[in-house]
């Protein structure tokens, strides 16, 4: 599979993760420890089968792992760290700026024309 397609593969995984509320506030509630399905659940106010359905889609962004012990799967922080979603957004950021600076300067030499 070719490099800029797996890029970008990642890319939608992890925004479209982080995209629902709900997914993004488990994962906060993860950073401060451990929790599992049934704790999540029980904190979201959600059924057990809906959790299950956001910890995949995070378990699938590599945003969280998960661990079965028994009748209890635990859930934390998972190895994935952002680096390129960060990039990605650093990357638009600067661009945004530069185009913005850009017509800054195109107003500025408008306006003196004008004088």
């Amino acid at each position: 599979m070719n490099h800029v397609v797996q890029f970008q593969h990642r890319l939608d995984s992890a925004f479209g993760a982080l995209s629902d509320a709900t997914r993004r506030g488990i994962l906060e509630r993860l950073g401060r420890g451990d929790a599992s399905i049934s704790e999540l659940a029980s904190a979201f106010d959600m059924t057990l089968t809906g959790m299950k359905k956001h910890v995949l889609i995070l378990e699938e962004a590599r945003l969280v792992s998960t661990k079965k012990a028994g009748r209890v799967r635990t859930c934390s922080l998972g190895p994935r760290r952002l680096e390129e979603e960060a990039a990605f957004i650093d990357h638009y950021q600067r661009m945004l700026e530069a185009r913005l600076d850009s017509l800054g300067a195109f107003l500025q030499r408008t306006k003196g024309a004008k004088s």
